[in-house]
This record gives C-alpha cells, structure tokens and sequence, in this order.
C-alpha cells in the first residue's frame, strides 16, 4: 500500500526539478502554467504563451498538435452517442427535435473542453520532458542507414 510520504517517480534521468505528472497535467487543465502553477498558459483561446510570465519556463515548444481535439472527440462521442441513445429509448422524438438538442449540447461541450484538454496535454509533455521541455533538441539526429549511399 503506498502513502503520500513514498518517493516521488521522476521521469527523466536528471533529479533537479521535480515534475509530478498528476500535478502537471492538472495545472495545465485549471490553464496554469505546469512547472509554477501561478503563471497563465494560454494568451489566447488555444495559443499557447511562449514564455510563463512567473517563472519563465519556455512553452513555444510544445507540440499538443492534433492529440486535444482527437481527445474531444473520442470523449465527446462517446457521451452524446450514449445520450442520444438513451433519450431516443425514453421518449420517442422526431429527428429535427434530436437535433435541436444534441446539436448545440455537442458543440458547446466541445468549446468548453478543448482548452482544458490541450492544458493538460500541454502539462504532460512538461511532465514527461518531451518535444524541448528536457532542456534537450527534439529534432532527429543523424544517422547511418544501412545500404544507403550519402
């Protein structure tokens, strides 16, 4: 059984700053920056800040790309199919009622959730040291392919 007093996991090879994952993508869902948690993240509705205003950790290099809106919608889907499922079973409706509903339920979810998820998307890459947050270059190195002329 573990406590709270158990060794924090680090991931990485480096133990200079500690970088929970559970803190760290909650700090990027509540739209804090994930190494601080009193810095904003995003300066605009999904554009992320280059730079955290009170601690100065660099963020122009997050990659949160596609994952959030895949998220959104995997998620998203899955409640509103069910729903819509659910209501169709109780009450029998004709479409265009359906759609009145589910409609605008979905489109609203989504809005308010694609910013909360690309946060905590944004707080994992942080926590796990990826695409520039280990303070190394996340481009490929060279290499020699076998067979392969230069």
């Amino acid at each position: 059984m573990s406590t709270p007093t158990d060794e924090v996991v680090r991931y990485g090879d480096t133990p200079d700053v500690e970088r929970p994952l559970g803190r760290s993508i909650m700090r990027g869902m509540l739209n804090r920056c994930p190494a601080c948690g009193s810095g904003k993240l995003f300066r605009a509705f999904l554009k992320p800040v280059d730079r955290c205003a009170a601690c100065g950790e660099a963020m122009y290099h997050q990659r949160a790309d596609d994952l959030p809106p895949y998220i959104v919608i995997l998620v998203l889907g899955h409640v509103v199919v069910g729903g819509f499922m659910l209501t169709d079973m109780a009450f029998v409706l004709p479409v265009w009622v359906h759609l009145a509903i589910w409609t605008p339920i979905t489109i609203i979810t989504a809005l308010v959730s694609i910013q909360p998820i690309k946060g905590g998307v944004i707080g994992l890459q942080w926590a796990l040291k990826m695409h520039g947050f280990g303070g190394h270059d996340d481009e490929p190195e060279d290499y020699d392919v076998p067979g392969r002329q230069a």
